[in-house]
């Protein structure tokens, strides 16, 4: 891991039965996508290197929706079908954690960038940074 300080955030889906924590920097960037999945959900997320994420609680409670090519994992809670966090195609070797999941959301120094997923494979490009340690 690099140099940079990170701080430990939890969070989940709407009843709790999914819960996680994830290690981010204090200033954070967030994705606004336009893909169809993101822009029907209004997912606004925060990619990270699947060794800054840790699943909790909830394993048993997720069930997996993909599409298209199938590389996205989407991941939403059984109980109340929010999806606190996925597996993006742009990054799977990361997690793509949405940013309202997380417990303390309204408090956090963040950055939303609009990223074009109706052109995805333009633009996926731009992302694959995200999950890197």
């Amino acid at each position: 891991m690099n140099s940079m300080t990170l701080n430990k955030h939890s969070g989940g889906c709407h009843c709790r039965t999914v819960r996680f924590e994830v290690d981010l920097p204090p200033a954070i960037e967030v994705e606004d996508c336009n893909c169809t999945i993101c822009a029907m959900s209004g997912n606004i997320h925060v990619i990270v290197p699947a060794s800054r994420f840790r699943l909790l609680a909830g394993a048993d409670m997720l069930t997996e929706y993909t599409f298209n090519t199938g590389a996205a994992r989407h991941l939403f809670c059984k109980v109340c079908g929010v999806k606190a966090f996925y597996v993006p195609r742009s990054n799977p070797d990361g997690y793509a954690v949405t940013y309202r999941c997380l417990d303390d959301w309204v408090s956090l120094d963040v950055t939303i960038n609009r990223f074009n997923g109706q052109n995805w494979d333009a633009n996926a490009s731009a992302l694959a940074h995200k999950s890197k340690d």
